[in-house]
């Protein structure tokens, strides 16, 4: 009797998934609306439903805590296909490390990365500084006062502003937002000396007419979205570090549901229209596997353990 139950839940369990979807599928940004994230989550979804053959997409903006919000929701939901997102490093890897949270960098299903932003610090373009070696003079002068504006504790951002303050000898004040579009327009109405934005970021929001200066991105060479602006090596400050975003889904997705998922996601990344799109926007484009994206992860993960006994990134 148990072996015919199995069985019929066997059966039942197919023929859900060969099924799927035949409802909307939550597709959860970690972050405010209008940022990075956002705007490559809201390009993409066609080209899923396009790619997914009818499937539709639904985005629903999780924004707190660094993305620990969204990073939960999408970890705790059903493994049926019908809630997937954005997974965002570090801070998929960091918020674990800093504080008990909801999921691990093990707690997803990768479907796959589909941009690796460089991190960047840009001013308001009144401010007399054009460089990070004149950051770093204003800073000593100005000591503690230099207020830098990042998506998060133990985001990318966050951390490139502990990695300068401490290549630089220098004090600064984090001031964590939801996302990138809040700190853009805090530097706009002058609330802070600095925006720890990546380069795409900061290319898009000073297309679209903000006051805003960029003085050094944190890249191991200068972004072709960025050829004139000098890498922090450069300017003598030995520091990389980069955003990448993927897709991800909760752990434990049917086998058929994640291979179309997979699928439909590297298909969408290739495509030339969304490609194009993404060209507008100055979104760097980066397609990985889901294996080369968990390569990444475990191996960045690593060194942000290292790095937490070194520099502890946690506020008080």
């Amino acid at each position: 009797m148990r072996r015919f139950f199995a069985v019929i839940l066997c059966l039942f369990a197919t023929t859900a998934s060969a099924a799927w979807p035949e409802k909307p599928i939550t597709l959860i940004v970690a972050y405010s609306p209008g940022g990075g994230t956002d705007l490559v989550a809201r390009a993409i979804a066609p080209y899923l439903e396009k790619y997914l053959a009818g499937a539709r997409i639904v985005i629903v903006n999780r924004a707190g805590a660094g993305g620990e919000i969204g990073f939960a929701a999408i970890a705790n939901a059903p493994p049926d296909g019908y809630t997937i997102g954005f997974v965002n490093t570090p801070p998929l890897m960091t918020i674990p490390i800093e504080r008990k949270a909801q999921f691990t960098s093990q707690s997803f299903d990768l479907l796959g990365n589909v941009v690796d932003d460089p991190c960047n610090f840009a001013v308001h373009a009144d401010l007399p500084i054009r460089d990070l070696k004149e950051l770093a003079a204003y800073a000593r002068a100005n000591p503690g006062k230099v207020t830098v504006g990042s998506t998060g504790i133990g985001s990318d951002d966050h951390l490139v502003m502990l990695m300068f303050e401490r290549a630089a000898g220098v004090k600064m004040t984090h001031i964590p937002y939801k996302g990138s579009a809040d700190v853009r327009a805090a530097i706009q109405s002058g609330q802070l000396t600095v925006a720890a934005m990546n380069v795409g970021e900061a290319l898009q929001s000073i297309r679209g007419g903000a006051p805003m200066r960029n003085i050094g991105q944190f890249a191991p060479a200068r972004s072709n979205l960025a050829p004139d602006l000098p890498t922090a090596r450069e300017q003598g400050f030995d520091i990389v570090l980069s955003s990448l975003r993927g897709m991800a889904a909760p752990k434990g997705l049917p086998a058929d549901v994640r291979d179309r998922l997979v699928k439909a996601v590297a298909a969408a990344a290739a495509d030339p229209e969304f490609q194009a799109q993404a060209t507008k926007f100055f979104a760097p484009l980066r397609f990985l596997t889901p294996a080369q994206f968990e390569g990444e992860i475990r191996d960045a993960e690593a060194g942000f353990r290292q790095m937490w006994k070194e520099l502890s990134w946690a506020e008080k």
